[in-house]
């Protein structure tokens, strides 16, 4: 069976059209490039070339050859690429981009630290709920929640985030605990504006089945955090990350309602982009990730 390096000489030889480029591109000489393909030739029984002083040329044979292996080379760069950053430092940049609550209440952290224990390393955190564009903003890894729905990025499953409604002991005290999603008509919900099932399409389980269930309030915000502040106050009802108030819970300042009815449980993912294998700094940096969300698993 003919060596698949001298399969990728002699697409390269079609592609520049003459062996002295193709020597000059691989560091040989012109005439070990004319023995390849001679032994190519042999191997495969067939002429593949008709060679001239002026130019080169395909024969039938040749042309069928090279239809089949001319993308051979960039297969065998994209498997060696593959590779290049498992034997790469732990040095360089990172540019990522991650959602607000996840960076405020862990990823600033967790990030920092991989700084520290990688001192060659420096990363650059910017923190959008909007899902920027990791390629034309020139992102090395966006951490995001929801469903990736663009086939040309690589979402790595990290962790699941569960949901909790919940409000203030004050605001219960005023209006009541309701006891279904329908009993919710006679409460102010107030909506996150980043919700995946819309800002009032709040999401809840029956008999293992999603739905989704339209609530009305006065008021809504695209910050989670001031949201929190509007239910600590006692203002309304509102469908949070569990991580966002886990705290809040704990001490009795929020109070979780509909627990059995709640539904709604998001997916985190670390996103690149698909023509872009990770390099080692990258892969290194998900599993400290994961592994700072599974740390905390109980506040999520």
């Amino acid at each position: 069976m003919p060596a698949i390096d001298d399969l990728i000489l002699f697409t390269q030889v079609i592609e520049h059209g003459s062996f002295s480029r193709v020597a000059e591109l691989n560091g040989i000489t012109k005439s070990v490039v004319s023995k390849r393909i001679s032994k190519l030739e042999k191997e495969l029984g067939v002429q593949l070339l008709y060679r001239t002083t002026r130019k080169l040329s395909l024969t039938e044979a040749g042309e069928v050859l090279n239809r089949r292996a001319k993308n051979l080379n960039q297969v065998a760069q994209s498997a060696f690429d593959a590779i290049t950053g498992y034997s790469e430092s732990m040095s360089g940049h990172i540019r990522m981009s991650v959602p607000t609550i996840s960076g405020e209440l862990l990823l600033a952290d967790v990030v920092s630290d991989f700084c520290n224990r990688h001192p060659g390393l420096t990363v650059d955190m910017s923190m959008d709920n909007h899902f920027v564009d990791l390629v034309a903003d020139n992102y090395d890894l966006v951490i995001r929640t929801g469903y990736l729905e663009d086939s040309s990025l690589i979402a790595r499953h990290i962790f699941n985030s569960r949901w909790v409604i919940c409000a203030s002991p004050a605001y219960l005290d005023r209006n009541g605990i309701p006891q279904t999603p329908v009993a919710l008509s006679r409460h102010n919900c107030l909506g996150y504006t980043h919700q995946s099932t819309g800002t009032f399409d709040w999401q809840f389980s029956h008999d293992n089945r999603l739905y989704t269930h339209k609530v009305s309030g006065n008021f809504a915000s695209n910050n989670a955090a001031a949201l929190k502040k509007a239910v600590l106050a006692g203002n309304g009802v509102a469908y949070f990350p569990t991580c966002l108030v886990y705290d809040e819970l704990q001490k009795g300042e929020l109070i979780e309602i509909l627990a059995g009815h709640v539904g709604k449980v998001v997916g985190i993912y670390a996103v690149y982009p698909f023509t872009r294998t990770p390099s080692k700094r990258i892969q290194a940096l998900i599993e400290h990730i994961r592994e700072g969300y599974l740390a905390m698993k109980e506040r999520f």
